[in-house]
């Protein structure tokens, strides 16, 4: 179990190593693009990513996971070098388009790879320990990462900042190689064993996947709420921009955003402890959490207001990445697991429409507010989920044991 925790961790951990993430927004914006024509990048890449997650879902309960991963990172590769030589809106664009395939490739198709592991070990209720670990695992990473941007901005600019980033990804694409690869827990021994061909294959998890959320009303809320919290994460995109509106210096912004990513590595390292939070307590956690990222992010202040402000931001941001990492390991439980990465990828579909939603609400209010009062308005919405996470997160389920259907 500890060479399957590393080999996940190491996985997802340096996908994450990328010191660009703390300063492409300020790239864009340095090239031209203002909050609407960043925020229209974003749209684009929600949509690419939504278009692209469940048929991709269901090539990951077709053909090899791993395989998928492999192509995962070529394309997240070909994303940042695009942004490189082509630095203009259409040249972002496209990287962006890339972007958004290989993610809607990675998402669904890794949760299942891990869950599936764990379900031959006869260890699923280690799911969410282990996620945890690796979100902690990717959080940690940024954190680095973007602390890494500073120094090496200042030494070769955004030019230096990208090309790291690209070596690194390459270095990823070799660690799924590492990556177990067990046998899907759905039918499919069953589907080879008639010869059905791929494309067969493909279209019996399509159809299986979107049929148990349309026929199982514990598995759809599960998918709402799990898709519901990851949207609410969409808005950390602004930050970099947010700091700079207090008066942040472009090489001092990494700090500051470091300081978000520092509350994303706890509240996911914490996710193995928390797993069986009930939902009142869930739904606790979640208006607390949106408190405190709108009163951060209305702090202000380039240096103190800003190192408070951004410290309650990452306080509330990491324990809404807490419960997403909850809700998603209750969501691998529920379902049947005969198409699990299909109901995995329609979660990512889901919390991609809404995203976009976030998105064209930045690209609208920025308009007529600042930066710093779109964040807190943005996180509004996040009382009310809080208040009907009750209904929609199932109980958690005891170790050893079998879902009742």
């Amino acid at each position: 179990m500890t060479s399957l925790s590393a080999r996940v961790v190491a996985y997802a951990s340096v996908r994450e190593f990328v010191p660009l993430y703390g300063l492409y927004a300020l790239l864009f914006e340095d090239h031209g693009l203002d909050t609407r024509s960043i925020s229209s990048l974003f749209v684009l890449w929600s949509v690419v990513a939504f278009v692209s997650e469940v048929p991709s879902g269901a090539w990951a309960d077709t053909v090899s996971r791993r395989g998928l991963l492999f192509g995962s990172g070529a394309l997240l590769t070909a994303a940042f070098t695009m942004w490189l030589v082509w630095p203009g809106y259409w040249g972002f664009a496209l990287g962006f388009v890339l972007w958004g395939i290989s993610e809607s490739m990675k998402s669904g198709t890794f949760e299942a790879l891990v869950y599936d592991e764990l379900a031959a070990r006869g260890c699923e209720h280690r799911y969410a320990a282990i996620m945890g670990y690796a979100n902690a695992g990717e959080m940690t990473c940024v954190f680095v990462a973007i602390l890494t941007a500073a120094p090496l901005f200042e030494l070769g600019g955004y030019a230096l900042v990208g090309w790291v980033s690209v070596a690194i990804t390459v270095v990823d694409i070799a660690l799924v190689g590492t990556l177990p690869a067990a046998p899907k827990v759905e039918e499919a021994d069953e589907i080879a064993g008639r010869g059905d061909t791929v494309l067969v294959r493909y279209m019996s998890s399509l159809r299986a996947g979107t049929s148990e959320i349309r026929t199982d009303r514990v598995v759809r809320r599960s998918v709402v709420l799990a898709a519901a919290l990851l949207a609410c994460l969409a808005f950390d995109e602004y930050f970099a921009l947010l700091a700079r509106e207090s008066g942040a210096e472009t090489g001092f912004v990494p700090v500051l955003v470091a300081l978000t990513a520092v509350g994303q590595v706890v509240g996911a390292a914490t996710a193995g402890r928390t797993a069986t939070m009930s939902g009142r307590t869930m739904g606790a956690v979640v208006i607390v959490g949106s408190a405190l990222i709108a009163g951060g992010a209305l702090a202000g202040g380039a240096l103190a207001g800003g190192i408070a402000g951004f410290t309650a931001i990452g306080v509330g941001y990491g324990a809404l990445h807490n419960t997403a990492i909850v809700a998603e390991a209750r969501l691998q439980d529920t379902m049947s697991g005969r198409a699990r990465a299909t109901v995995s990828s329609v979660v990512g579909l889901t919390s991609e429409v809404l995203s976009v939603a976030v998105f064209a609400a930045y690209a609208i209010g920025s308009l007529w507010l600042p930066m710093a009062a779109l964040v807190a308005v943005t996180v509004l919405p996040l009382v009310g989920l809080g208040v009907v996470v009750p209904r929609l997160l199932p109980a958690a389920r005891p170790a050893g044991t079998e879902r009742e259907r």
